[in-house]
């Protein structure tokens, strides 16, 4: 793909506040966008999320007033919850399988071990790092999204325990990062607004 078309997807993504609900994500498309999220790059490759895509209705309904009654959790073709997985990072047979996959000396494998154990002892919270792990996954999904003409607007604004339960999530395993929801475009928006890059970006040649 030329520079040029993907300037211009990344032009194309913004916040939509309003979708089609009439419109709907074919399932060729709903696939991709996923596999994008598979495919996002994480901290020491843990992979600590899960996705949910949600298109029924009536669990839309549910959630949406604990999602600050925001019209996309109903609009949107597909809802995606990204869930932060809280407790595999820190359980020994999960993220001993990550790097034993690597195929790396044992020797090697034991001192990657060693350093991650190290690293995740010293955070001030997992689950806040799996959470900031997550959000990259969100914009690899918004992002490969634009690519094929599919809105999005991540949504933070929720109250976690309430959509938790809606979700019927283990909340002693996985933590609800945010929703993603999936769709098409009723208004067009306005121009985008940023910063000039003079502004934003330094070069240190």
């Amino acid at each position: 793909m030329h520079r040029k078309q993907l300037l211009h997807s990344l032009m194309f993504r913004h916040a939509c506040k309003h979708f089609d609900p009439s419109r709907k994500l074919s399932e060729e498309d709903r696939l991709f966008i996923m596999e994008a999220g598979r495919q996002a790059p994480s901290s020491f490759g843990m992979e600590p999320w899960r996705f949910i895509s949600i298109r029924n209705m009536d669990l839309k309904n549910h959630l949406r007033p604990v999602c600050w009654d925001q019209p996309q959790i109903t609009e949107c073709s597909d809802l995606i919850a990204i869930l932060a997985r809280t407790a595999d990072p820190v359980t020994p047979s999960y993220y001993r399988s990550v790097f034993e996959r690597r195929n790396l000396s044992s020797q090697a494998t034991e001192a990657y071990i060693r350093r991650y154990t190290e690293y995740t002892k010293k955070l001030r919270s997992v689950s806040d790092w799996t959470v900031r792990q997550c959000y990259i996954a969100a914009t690899h999904m918004m992002i490969y999204a634009s690519m094929i003409g599919v809105d999005s607007c991540p949504i933070e604004g929720f109250e976690r325990k309430k959509a938790e339960k809606i979700l019927k999530i283990d909340r002693g395993k996985e933590r609800l990062a945010l929703f993603l929801p999936l769709g098409y475009r009723i208004h067009t928006p306005p121009p985008k607004k940023r910063r000039s890059f003079e502004n934003v970006v330094s070069f240190y040649d």
